[in-house]
This record gives structure tokens, C-alpha cells and sequence, in this order.
């Protein structure tokens, strides 16, 4: 009699399918994604929204240098969810893409495009022998010549577009809360708000100013740029999540 796990041997072989076609990797790496710390991301006619949690790692740790939302391109912006290492690697590479482009073509990178190329390199990491899928959920936001885009990066290679999407162990809490609150015609203010609160109906304690980073780009402005801590903490007390 066999008391080996259903899984055994198809999880230890990237390139191998299961009897049931899983492939057991790209799998774990989808859970290593939803341990990760919860990411948001919302869009409207008028702009997008990147909103990360952060934590201490340690008792003396300085969450503050922490940086868990990147300028990616002057018009784009990206958060992840899960092993911050593969995070890191994929968001440098993603930069290089953008000044590749630049350079080749005299124009800025659409955020399709950029998505769609980092999730090439994603695939790719699900057939090939010797490696490992990458753990991490990327969302890209940003302004482009089609407009406001927001996607969301799967490990599997895959990528989607949204109106909001969450990423991370508060996914399922933050995307209900986005589901019933959502409103298309919302303004950039009005996402970060909601955007924090969704993050706050995930959480057991209230937000503080260390422990979020945000994001956004206009419309009419067509640039990403980050909140300042000051203008991080006068949205918290808007959105009435520090207490």
C-alpha cells in the first residue's frame, strides 16, 4: 500500500503534467503570491491607483525604506505580491524594457506591451528545465496613448486588465470590499481612498502612515509619481482608517 501524496514526483519536475494536467510548480508559485503582503490596484476615466502594504520583518527593522511601489517609466507604475526577491528582479528588468524601448523607438512603452513582455519572461519560466516559475504577482498601472491601463501579472505567464484587483494574503477581503464599493467615475482621490480602505477591511489594526505606499497617475497629467508620507497620512485620516 502507497501513502505517497497525490502530487509526488509531478511536483518536483517543472516541465512534467500531472495526470489531472496541473503543473504542481507554476501552482505553488500561485501560493507563494497569496502569502505575499496585499497589493491593490484601481482605475477610472481618470487615472490609476497602486496601494502596497507593508511590514516589519524584524523587531528593529525600518519598514519606511521599504519600497514596495516603483516608478517603473515616467507614465508607469507597478506594486507585487509575493517573494520579494523574484519581485525585485522582475521590476529592474521591467525598466530596462522601458528605456529599451525609448531608445529604439523615440516613444514611451504602452502598458500592455511591458506587461505582456515581463509575462513572456513569466512563461517561459514554466517549460524550461533547471529553473523555477517566478513567485510573484506584478500590477502594472499607468497612462499611456490608449489611455488608463491597469493589468495584473499572473506566475503562470498569464496577465489580465482591470477596473480593481488585489493581489496577496487580503485578495479575497480586498476584492469583495472593491466590488461593492467600486464606481467607474470615481477620481484619483476617491480611488486612494477606497483603495484604503479595502486594505483596512483586510487588516486586524489600523493603517498607519509606515505601513502603506502609494501610488498614482493622472489623466491629464500622463506621469506616475508617489505620495509623500505627509500626503500618505492626510489620506488615511480622509479615509478614516487610522483608528
Amino acid at each position: 500500500m502507497s501513502f505517497m501524496p497525490a502530487a509526488m514526483g509531478y511536483d518536483r519536475a517543472l516541465t512534467i503534467f500531472s495526470p489531472d494536467g496541473k503543473l504542481y510548480q507554476v501552482e505553488y508559485a500561485a501560493e507563494a503570491v497569496r502569502r505575499g503582503w496585499t497589493s491593490i490596484g484601481l482605475k477610472s476615466e481618470y487615472g490609476v491607483v497602486l496601494i502596497a502594504e507593508r511590514r516589519k520583518v524584524a523587531p528593529l527593522h525600518n519598514v519606511v525604506d521599504l519600497e514596495k511601489v516603483f516608478i517603473v517609466d515616467a507614465h508607469i507604475g507597478a506594486t507585487f505580491s509575493g517573494l520579494g526577491h523574484d519581485g525585485r528582479v522582475l521590476i529592474d528588468y521591467a525598466r530596462l524594457i522601458a528605456v529599451r524601448h525609448r531608445l529604439t523607438f523615440d516613444e514611451a512603452i504602452d502598458v500592455e506591451l511591458l506587461a505582456r513582455t515581463i509575462c513572456d519572461i513569466k512563461q517561459a519560466y514554466t517549460q524550461q528545465g533547471g529553473v523555477r516559475p517566478f513567485g510573484v504577482s506584478i500590477i502594472f498601472g499607468g497612462v499611456d496613448k490608449k489611455g488608463v491601463e491597469l493589468i495584473k501579472t499572473e506566475p503562470s505567464g498569464l496577465y489580465f486588465k482591470y477596473y480593481g484587483v488585489a493581489a496577496g494574503v487580503g485578495e479575497q477581503t480586498v476584492s469583495s470590499y472593491l466590488e461593492k464599493h467600486y464606481n467607474p467615475k470615481m477620481t484619483v482621490e476617491e480611488l486612494i481612498i477606497l483603495g484604503l480602505r479595502a486594505l483596512r477591511a483586510s487588516l486586524e489594526e489600523p493603517l498607519k502612515v509606515e505601513r502603506v505606499e502609494i501610488g498614482f497617475a493622472d489623466i491629464s497629467i500622463k506621469a506616475f509619481r508617489k505620495l509623500t508620507a505627509e500626503e500618505v497620512q492626510r489620506f488615511l485620516e480622509k479615509a478614516g482608517v487610522t483608528s
